[in-house]
């Protein structure tokens, strides 16, 4: 598969927010060219003006360099085959496309949308094919000059050669499509504007990529390209044909390929949560691929040893948020404490944290982190935890507030003050026996002898372990705590 130097390409249009089916394709392109030691191009697509926006393209270099992925040809880089973004090749293409015409590969086609579709309509009534028919492939002069004093305009087709195209699809295997099945396709608009079906290959011709790896939706478009390298080859302008990869479709709910439309796919979405660059890498390398049978967590660098298209499986992949979530918590424990309070800083200032600057303490923050970080599935959930140590008050969370002050609460809660007054506050597990023997008094387990305990103090049944979290709030605002939850409970 691999016979000489790898050259690879990602290349998205810079339309809209980033998503991870796009992430997908590019880190699979990374990974393949960093195992094999090859060049990974990086080329925008942005010749349709009326979708593309700069801060689309602004927003796709920031993700690219929040992922981590570095390009060694491209935008901001450069390259031998500059420059990188499909609007400023606009020469280049028209000069390609005057080639093909000028080499018979190429033709005028003058007919118009209604001819078109009535063609098409015939073609399905008799049960034939209903691409384009070749109306156009062999006019005569007459004929041209008769359609030009009509006034009609022209797009360019290719002309597709008769003949069976087959090719081996690096994960599908080999593939063959006939003739009738590929029509003779437009790659110039009636405007002048080149189509995707031209520039595409012609910029892989030109920039000598080695290996297509990209989205099973363009598989169709496989044997026109195909076609068209034989002639951009015949012509000069290309080297050779290069391997082609389809990777599999990214599936969401209702076994529907996940679209830009689905909230899941943007990828800020998993930035705003605060997944780690490294634990979403790792979930969307496993949609069509596998580390090993049993190991679904592992860096960046053991994937890129590991990776080759030949072992991307070719049945759709089901994206499941809880499974990636669950894997960037393993990342988040896999950083050192130092690491970890850092990556979660955003969230513990404004606009997230919902208590004032000055309140935040920089010292019980970093007390409190390691037990966090051993809690976490992504960044954003600091916020909620921590809390309790920042505000004046605990923010109650009313369902916890409910299950917790069952039974005869005040009286637990009366017993537990009282224990907690007289124990080590610089001793966690002081601070444990003192909740216990208040449960032992009241015939409760520790389990439910900390819940009315937890509330009062952070508001909520579920968090972070309670005894480390009294010891850093402190004596005084603990047992204020409790105070205000009993008289909220007399109340």
């Amino acid at each position: 598969m691999v016979n000489g130097p790898v050259r690879v390409r990602f290349c998205p249009s810079p339309t809209g927010n980033p998503h991870v089916g796009l992430v997908r394709t590019a880190l699979f392109n990374w990974a393949f060219a960093r195992h094999h030691g090859g060049t990974f191009v990086f080329r925008i697509e942005d010749t349709d003006a009326a979708r593309d926006s700069e801060e689309s393209y602004d927003q796709l270099l920031d993700s690219l360099r929040w992922l981590g992925f570095t390009w060694d040809e491209g935008p901001e880089v450069g390259g031998p085959h500059a420059p990188y973004r499909q609007s400023e090749r606009m020469d280049i293409y028209a000069d390609v496309a005057e080639k093909l015409k000028d080499g018979g590969y190429a033709y005028a086609c003058y007919c118009t949308t209604e001819e078109l579709d009535a063609r098409r309509d015939a073609a399905r009534a008799a049960g034939k094919p209903s691409g384009y028919d070749g109306h156009c492939r062999d006019l005569s002069a007459e004929q041209v000059a008769a359609y030009q004093a009509e006034g009609r305009a022209s797009i360019v087709r290719f002309r597709m050669p008769d003949e069976t195209i087959t090719f081996t699809d690096l994960v599908r295997g080999e593939i063959s499509v006939t003739p009738e099945n590929v029509p003779d396709f437009g790659i110039v608009r009636a405007n002048g504007a080149p189509l995707y079906t031209l520039v595409n290959p012609v910029d892989d011709a030109l920039m000598e990529i080695t290996h297509v790896l990209r989205g099973e939706d363009l598989l169709s478009s496989t044997p026109r390209q195909i076609a068209l390298y034989g002639a951009l080859i015949e012509l000069g302008i290309a080297k050779a044909v290069p391997a082609f990869g389809h990777l599999p479709y990214v599936m969401g709910e209702g076994n529907k390929k996940l679209s830009k439309r689905d909230p899941e796919s943007s990828l800020n979405l998993y930035r705003e949560r605060g997944f780690l660059p490294e634990g979403l890498l790792n979930y969307l390398s496993l949609l069509g691929w596998s580390f090993s049978k049993d190991q679904d967590v592992f860096s960046i660098e053991e994937m890129v040893a590991k990776f080759d298209i030949p072992d991307v499986n070719a049945n759709p992949a089901r994206f499941d948020l809880k499974k990636a979530e669950s894997i960037n918590g393993d990342h988040i424990r896999m950083l050192d404490v130092k690491a970890f309070a850092e990556a979660c800083t955003p969230w513990l200032r404004a606009p997230h944290a919902p208590w004032a600057p000055e309140a935040f303490d920089q010292a019980a923050w970093e007390a409190i982190a390691p037990h966090a970080q051993t809690r976490m599935a992504v960044l954003s959930e600091i916020t909620a935890n921590v809390d309790f140590l920042f505000l004046d008050e605990p923010v109650f969370d009313q369902p916890s507030w409910d299950k917790a002050m069952k039974g005869e609460p005040a009286a637990l809660l009366t017993t537990a003050r009282a224990n907690l007054e007289s124990a080590h506050w610089s001793d966690p597990e002081s601070l444990k026996q003192a909740v216990l023997s208040a449960g032992e008094a009241h015939g409760l387990k520790l389990g439910k002898a900390q819940a009315p305990v937890r509330v009062a103090v952070t508001g909520r049944t579920v968090g972070l372990p309670l005894f480390e979290s009294l010891e850093i709030l402190g004596k005084d605002k603990s047992l204020s705590r409790i105070d205000a939850a009993l008289a909220k409970l007399s109340a």
